[in-house]
């Protein structure tokens, strides 16, 4: 199978170097030269760790157009804000029948990719859907070697609309098992764990990062911020019940996919091995707030505003996050509009993600 993999970071090299393993035809693309260079001087891309394999690519490049020509496969492996101008990016040139993920979706990718594809005219028929996250905790070594410190022993996906989930289920399974289908994008989308664990734990250690104290992002949380943590996954599970969507806590979710125990949120936190190498950003403007914040908090409250949810500790970490970065988000914020969900009611909300 061809595949593009847009994105060189840790996930991407990662799922490059693992599908090119499993013979696949494997073209990657980044918006950073020195990166596709490295990858085209070698076009060997080596994961260790949980999983060891080592896969050949094509090539490596920097035009995305390029890259997806022919694949029947695209697997978009990037930060969340950049789905909206690869959207408007790839629209022209798309083709009928290519399969397109986001991996992951963040809260509202796939509505947010289809919006920007709408806008231009794109008629065309492709396969859209979106991962609840990504299928493993990892980390570059090196360009073209990936440590792969955990492996997701299951990961949502749905596509929009929902009746296209199984086609690229079908596709996946050749070479993939965890993936498992979900009803459609509002599962996965209020799925992201991200939007509970990053942001809050950021803002309240933010005198230490900026003091540039090294610290372990997970196993150095303490019990009492686990404590706000809980309160805004009970708001992220209130807002999906609203919507019929009945979701794991975020408690539930740690132990389901890295088979960890203990008795609480904080214990599983502290005691999942794929978590404890990770350190904390080493600066206030990093991707636990400007992504997550207005990919996966933002989008949560406006999705609880329209069903009549209370999201009052979500909103006051928003509003925290854009005095301290006296950014408003003004341009990468998920609002109903950008969902395409502007002045619709609960129920036409549902009705539209099927």
């Amino acid at each position: 199978m061809n595949v593009a993999v847009i994105g060189a970071g840790n996930g991407g090299q990662a799922l490059a170097g693992l599908l090119a393993s499993k013979g696949c035809k494997v073209t990657i693309c980044d918006v950073n030269p020195v990166i596709i260079e490295e990858l085209n001087n070698d076009k060997t891309i080596e994961l260790t760790g949980h999983i060891n394999a080592k896969g050949t690519i094509v090539k490596a490049t920097v035009n995305a157009a390029a890259a997806i020509k022919g694949c029947e496969l695209i697997l978009i492996v990037t930060t969340a804000i950049a789905h909206s101008p690869l959207a408007k990016q790839l629209a022209p040139v798309l083709e009928d029948g290519q399969t397109v993920i986001l991996c992951p979706g963040r809260t509202g990718g796939a509505l947010v990719f289809r919006q920007e594809l709408e806008k231009t005219g794109f008629s065309k028929k492709i396969y859209l859907a979106e991962a609840q996250t990504l299928l493993y905790a990892c980390r570059l070594i090196k360009t073209g070697v990936v440590n792969i410190v955990g492996v997701k022993d299951s990961v949502r996906i749905a596509a929009l609309p929902s009746s296209d989930t199984v086609h690229v289920i079908n596709i996946l399974n050749q070479y993939f098992s965890v993936f498992v289908p979900s009803p459609n994008v509002l599962w996965t989308s209020l799925e992201n764990y991200g939007a509970v664990f990053h942001s809050a734990n950021v803002i309240f250690n933010a005198a230490a990062i900026e003091r540039g104290e090294s610290f372990y992002f997970y196993r150095d949380m303490t019990p009492q911020v686990v404590s706000f943590i809980e309160k805004i996954d009970n708001e992220r599970i209130n807002v999906a019940k609203a919507y019929g969507v009945e979701l794991m806590t975020a408690s539930e979710w740690l132990e389901k996919t890295y088979g960890v125990t203990g008795a609480s949120l904080y214990e599983r936190i502290i005691n999942n091995e794929a978590y404890k190498s990770i350190l904390a950003p080493k600066y206030i403007r990093c991707r636990q707030l400007t992504e997550d914040v207005p990919t996966g908090a933002i989008p949560i409250v406006e999705l609880g505003k329209a069903a009549g949810v209370d999201v009052d500790a979500f909103e006051s970490l928003i509003k925290i996050t854009r005095e301290l970065l006296s950014d408003n988000f003004v341009t990468t914020a998920r609002t109903l509009e950008r969902l395409g969900f502007k002045g619709l009611s609960k129920s036409q909300i549902i009705n539209k993600i099927h």
